[in-house]
Formats: C-alpha cells, sequence, structure tokens
C-alpha cells in the first residue's frame, strides 16, 4: 500500500470516528438538555455546538487537502514538481538543512512570478521540506487562491 493510500485510508477512519463522536455528542446533548437543571442544560448546548465546530475544521481540512492534491497532480503532469534530491536521515524524512539550502530558489522564483500558483506550490514544498509546516499552509493556501483565478 502507497503512502497516498495510507494517508486516505487514516482520512477516511478519522473521519469515520468524528462522525460517530458527533451523533454520541449530539444524542448526549438532547439528553443533558432535558434533564432541566441549569448546568446540564448548559453542557448539553456545549455539546451541539462544540461538535460543529469540530466539524467545520475537519471540512476545512479535507477541502484543503483535496485541493492541494488535485494543484500537486496537476503540476506532475505537467512537469513542474521539483525533482531536487534531498538526502534522507535514517528516519526517511528530508534533511532540513539540505532543504533549507534549496529553498532559496523557491523563492526566489516566487517573487520572480508572485502570481503564478505553481511558483506558489514549489514554494509550499520547499516550506514542507525545510520543515516550516506553518508557513507551507500559507503558501500552498495562496497557490489555491491563485489557481481559482
Amino acid at each position: 500500500m502507497t503512502a497516498m493510500v495510507r494517508t486516505k485510508v487514516a482520512v477516511a477512519v478519522m473521519v469515520a470516528f468524528l462522525a460517530l463522536y458527533l451523533v454520541f455528542a449530539v444524542r448526549y446533548g438532547v439528553l443533558l438538555i432535558g434533564v432541566g437543571d441549569p448546568v446540564a442544560t448548559a453542557l448539553g448546548i456545549a455539546l451541539f455546538v462544540l461538535p460543529l465546530i469540530a466539524a467545520w475544521a475537519l471540512i476545512a481540512e479535507v477541502l484543503f487537502a483535496v485541493r492541494a492534491e488535485r494543484l500537486g497532480v496537476l503540476l506532475d503532469a505537467e512537469g513542474g514538481l521539483p525533482t531536487d534530491e534531498l538526502p534522507l536521515r535514517p528516519s526517511g524524512r528530508i534533511d532540513r538543512g539540505a532543504a533549507a539550502k534549496v529553498f532559496p530558489k523557491y523563492q526566489a522564483a516566487t517573487e520572480a512570478a508572485p502570481d503564478d500558483w505553481r511558483t506558489w506550490f514549489r514554494l509550499g514544498l520547499a516550506y514542507d521540506a525545510a520543515g516550516d509546516r506553518r508557513r507551507a499552509r500559507w503558501a500552498t493556501r495562496q497557490a489555491i487562491r491563485l489557481s481559482a483565478n
């Protein structure tokens, strides 16, 4: 089983568990609201609100992943994915020091073509390889936004 398939299976399992959690949370929320005690009613209402927030966050993350994957497939089909062969650590992860050395190339390309989603997507991959997940997600969101235009 490839890493991509394992990831998709893991996401599907997480979604299923969250759906099961939502069902139980709503059920217990209804039971708590029916008790009549103000504290129990407040807890019952919280059991409605918190799962809604969790569902929103899950949907946002899944949509982000689907859109990012779509861009990755498109860029791969165009032959535009980075081909840098970065050394791996014994754990199998990319050596961050080596990734940091090639990072300026992708940053310069993005600065030269700031309206091209491809450069932003490659920059996101470079951020991810360097271990900066927050900026990787930001750059990938920029790529998604630009690709929609």
